[in-house]
């Protein structure tokens, strides 16, 4: 950090920390609450965290702490415990987060961060869509002032929910929502450097207190322990239940840490700044191992106070710094004047944080771009709906059909027939069934590796081409698009042309890559099939084949003939 020597750095990097924070400390009590644990729980998760990630990453502007989806999914892995043990569950908030931290320094350090692209973008997507949309109706109970709806699924919870504010609303606390919501909304529209949520707390807590809002029946945050919290290492606890948070923490470890990586290579592209991924992955670790020793929960990268920190200036990692040294004063000096601020407003902060989030123009584009990606992530998206709370099950399913689509357009790719186009070039049959094919000469080409997954389709698309042509003397094979060979793929190529040529078909390869050649000449394959059967171009390819069939073959008629220019 030798920017901090020049003082116009160091006073944007202070004036970025205070902004981030005046964001952050509602936002992260508001999280707290959704992951169902008290509210300054998000404080004490603000307070260490953000200083880890910027002094141990590589991000410069990334701003950690709790965030909305890693929240969601923390109340996940804790509701079931908390079910059963009271308040004893909040040790495994913790225990959860250490175990996080874990996860992530260990792929780190191992240069293991590769494993996040296992999410792919379709379920990253349609996950996200349906999270946001889990998380703001969870919402709806506290903005409301009714109970929550009893349901095993969400949705059922959510209707339940309903119901019983149909009859029963609370209010005081919906006027409080709406004005919390309307006052976020209209500065953010209008006066966009305003810190809105900041204003929205202090407006609905000081009006809270003034019409004893709270004896009114609304609810709100209560008493917060002064001080800041100590280190906190977990001794007693049931192993079992550790051993049932395992599953959670590494979903959580993934989207978290995509979420993290994502934001900053964004910013990166901005600042123009070297981004390592491996070291953000332990930054990210080690903020999570130092938010599970002090009495944290599990957190990453934030997408709105990232772009708060960049926007507001942030040159260096010392804006984080500046930020978690505001949340320590919070909570030395501030927690007496959070005891009236309502539940219903941190319910508007969540629900206008994961508004944005809602987006079904990416799933229509991935839809459009390729058709299996918008089958996954309108699958991730109607199943996490439908089986939240247990939403991680989604997010596994979305994977594993992302991973067995991708093995089948492997195992299935596209085979193409080529014939001479009319502007000289060559295309594929199927897409242009006008053109006509030589009934001596086949030209082919395959689209992708031959592996074993796919050579016996290999096998299949060449031996029906011939079984098609009865006249087939040559089939050309395009290899372009083979830019590997395994020894099951070299195996059945050995195959096809000994096939062929007991029916009277020469095999031709043309446009060959190195790596190709390579496999055929350590294995013989290249010899066996003749050296004159192999060319760098399809010109040269049909020369030979032409010269091969002899006068009695007119190349002036062939399909596949150049065309004068």
């Amino acid at each position: 950090m030798g920017e901090l020597r020049d003082k116009s750095v160091l006073k944007a990097d202070i004036i970025a920390g205070i902004t981030v924070a005046l964001v952050l400390v509602p936002q992260s009590m508001a999280y707290a609450q959704l992951a169902g644990l008290p509210a300054y729980y998000g404080l004490y998760a603000s307070f260490l965290p953000p200083m880890v990630a910027a002094l141990f990453g590589s991000s410069r502007q990334l701003a950690t702490g709790p965030v909305a989806m890693v929240s969601l999914m923390t109340a996940t892995a804790l509701a079931p415990i908390a079910s059963q043990s009271g308040d004893g569950f909040l040790i495994y908030a913790l225990i959860l987060s250490l175990m996080v931290g874990v996860f992530q320094v260990a792929l780190g350090l191992l240069r293991l961060g590769v494993l996040v692209d296992l999410l792919s973008h379709p379920v990253v997507v349609g996950f996200t869509n349906a999270g946001a949309i889990i998380i703001a109706t969870s919402q709806l109970n506290k903005v409301l002032g009714v109970d929550k709806g009893a349901g095993d699924a969400h949705y059922e919870s959510v209707y339940n929910t309903v119901l019983t504010a149909l009859e029963s609303t609370h209010m005081p606390t919906l006027y409080m929502s709406i004005l919390a919501l309307g006052i976020m909304i209209i500065l953010k529209k209008y006066m966009p450097k305003v810190p809105n949520v900041l204003v929205a707390v202090v407006v609905t807590t000081v009006l809270a207190w003034y019409t004893g809002f709270s004896e009114s029946g609304g609810k709100v945050v209560g008493n917060i322990p002064d001080g800041l919290p100590g280190l906190t290492i977990p001794t007693e606890f049931d192993m079992d239940i550790v051993m049932s948070l395992i599953s959670y923490a590494i979903i959580i470890s993934l989207v978290g840490f995509m979420e993290a990586i994502a934001i900053a290579k964004a910013m990166a592209v901005k600042t123009k700044q070297r981004l390592d991924a491996n070291q953000e992955l332990v930054g990210q670790g080690l903020s999570n191992l130092a938010s599970g020793f002090f009495s944290g929960y599990p957190v990453s990268g934030s997408f709105s106070r990232s772009a708060v920190n960049i926007n507001a200036g942030a040159v260096t990692g010392f804006s984080s710094v500046v930020t978690g040294i505001v949340v320590a004063l919070t909570l030395l000096l501030l927690t007496p004047l959070l005891y009236h601020l309502p539940l219903a407003t941190l319910a508007s902060v969540i629900i206008l944080a994961v508004a944005n989030l809602v987006k079904f123009k990416p799933i229509v584009h991935a839809w459009k771009a390729e058709p299996h990606d918008g089958i996954t992530a309108v699958i991730t998206f109607l199943l996490t709906l439908y089986i939240a709370p247990h939403i991680e099950y989604g997010i596994l399913v979305g994977v594993v059909l992302s991973i067995i689509l991708f093995v089948i357009r492997f195992m299935r790719p596209r085979v193409a027939e080529l014939s001479r186009y009319e502007d000289g070039t060559m295309r594929d049959i199927a897409v242009f069934p006008e053109l006509e094919v030589s009934d001596k000469i086949a030209l082919i080409r395959f689209d992708g590796s031959l592996f074993f997954a796919n050579a016996s389709y290999f096998e299949f698309k060449v031996l029906e081409v011939m079984a098609n042509r009865p006249d087939l003397k040559y089939i050309i094979l395009d290899a372009e698009g083979i830019n590997q060979i395994d020894s099951s793929g070299e195996e059945v190529l050995s195959q096809v042309a000994d096939r062929l040529t007991q029916n009277g078909v020469t095999l031709v390869v043309a446009r060959m890559k190195r790596q190709f050649m390579q496999a055929l000449r350590r294995t013989g394959l290249h010899e066996k099939m003749g050296e004159g059967n192999f060319f760098s171009r399809i010109t040269y390819a049909l020369d030979f084949v032409w010269d091969s069939l002899g006068d009695e073959y007119d190349r002036t008629t062939c399909p596949l003939r150049r065309l004068s220019t």
